[in-house]
């Protein structure tokens, strides 16, 4: 077995409750409203999954954790991921480093990474310093620069597990 690459992205829209939070990278941030979807819509730790299963080559989030599946209804994507590391470590890989890219216009995202990147080490078991996270914007183009979702990118490396 050798190291193997993966890219994984997902976005989301903003949802039309004020009250749904905002999840990204396993940290709650303040804002008028959090994203769509089935699970909490943490469309970073979605996109980091994605690649993580793409290097396995053990397809997608969504085979994995279907959207229909009534058990993930509101589901913390910290677990899925939890869940995804779990099956990787089956298939006798584990994870070498992450890189994610947020684009967002709001909310500002910087305060936030550092709290992010805490989150998800243990969550990858790796350490710290395995795992990056960027936030830019789309410079007011498009649907992510009208503010009305969130587009995440991952680009994971992940190694074979020793031998016992």
């Amino acid at each position: 077995m050798q190291d193997r690459v993966g890219f994984g992205s997902d976005a989301h829209r903003f949802h039309a409750d004020p009250a749904r939070p905002l999840v990204l990278g396993g940290v709650t941030i303040p804002h008028h409203a959090g994203l769509e979807g089935h699970s909490d819509a943490d469309v970073l730790v979605h996109a980091i999954i994605d690649a993580l299963l793409g290097a396995a080559g053990l397809g997608d989030i969504g085979q994995h954790f279907p959207a229909e599946a009534p058990e993930y209804k509101d589901a913390d994507s910290l677990e899925l991921l939890r869940s995804t590391i779990s099956t990787l470590e089956t298939h006798g890989y584990g994870v070498g480093n992450v890189d994610v890219t947020v684009v967002a216009e709001a909310p500002r995202l910087r305060p936030h990474i550092a709290a992010m990147r805490e989150q998800l080490a243990p969550a990858l078991g790796v350490p710290l310093g395995a795992v990056n996270v960027k936030a830019t914007t789309a410079e007011q183009m498009g649907a992510l620069g009208r503010a009305e979702g969130i587009l995440a990118q991952a680009v994971v490396r992940i190694v074979p597990l020793e031998s016992s």
